[in-house]
């Protein structure tokens, strides 16, 4: 039995918001943490890996999956359908290593209602204004002003659920979020839900203090 579950730690934010990079930054500090892999019924593209990329599911197969509970979340977007397959995350969380979810409010609200709700942490990153957000969205560069209007229209409508998590950040300054962040996950993995052991080790003291009175 290892010393500790996982964690499935969902990272939530509008476009902008520095989730990608504070992602980047969590495997960084610490490589034991998965993304998690999603599965699709879209074609796989050019160099794309079955179960590196993601799971290239039939729709049929797809549907069964959701049907059957083994999809912790599941939406429809733009003619495919997305999701997070079940059993690589729960034998990953039974073997102490974390799976790191990137997704929006509704795939949050899905996993932490599914069987494995109780080992969520539900992070959700909030920009220190709408004018930065702008900002960054338009000096990254990738994308083009018609895209960028499109995501700031549904940035209010993530924004609108920050209520629904377990901690929210402002992520005004990288560095300070970051560290906030690591110790969010640090104290998370002390919970004593992710300690299997903990049962254990008390029936030890017990019995040990049994055996001196």
């Amino acid at each position: 039995m290892p010393e500790r579950r996982g964690l499935l730690i969902i990272l939530s934010s509008p476009s902008g918001a520095g989730k990608s990079t504070l992602s980047r930054r969590l495997r960084d500090w610490d490589e034991s943490i998965s993304f998690s892999v999603s599965a699709t019924t879209r074609a796989p593209r050019e160099g794309e890996v079955d179960g590196k990329d993601y799971y290239f599911l039939g729709v049929d197969d797809f549907k069964h999956q959701v049907n059957d509970s083994r999809m912790l979340e599941h939406a429809y977007v733009f003619g495919n359908l997305y999701g997070s397959p079940k059993d690589p995350v729960e034998a990953a969380i039974n073997q102490g290593r974390d799976v790191l979810f990137d997704i929006d409010w509704q795939g949050a609200q899905q996993i932490q209602n599914s069987d494995l709700g109780k080992h969520t942490l539900s992070i959700f990153l909030l920009p220190p204004s709408i004018a930065e957000l702008r900002r960054r969205l338009e000096t990254r560069g990738q994308d083009s002003p018609e895209v960028i209007a499109k995501r700031m229209q549904k940035s209010w409508d993530e924004i609108s659920h920050w209520a629904e998590y377990d901690y929210v950040l402002t992520n005004d300054d990288l560095d300070r979020t970051d560290a906030s962040l690591k110790q969010i996950i640090a104290a998370a993995r002390l919970r004593r839900i992710q300690q299997p052991a903990l049962t254990e080790h008390v029936r030890k003291l017990q019995m040990e203090f049994e055996e001196r009175t």
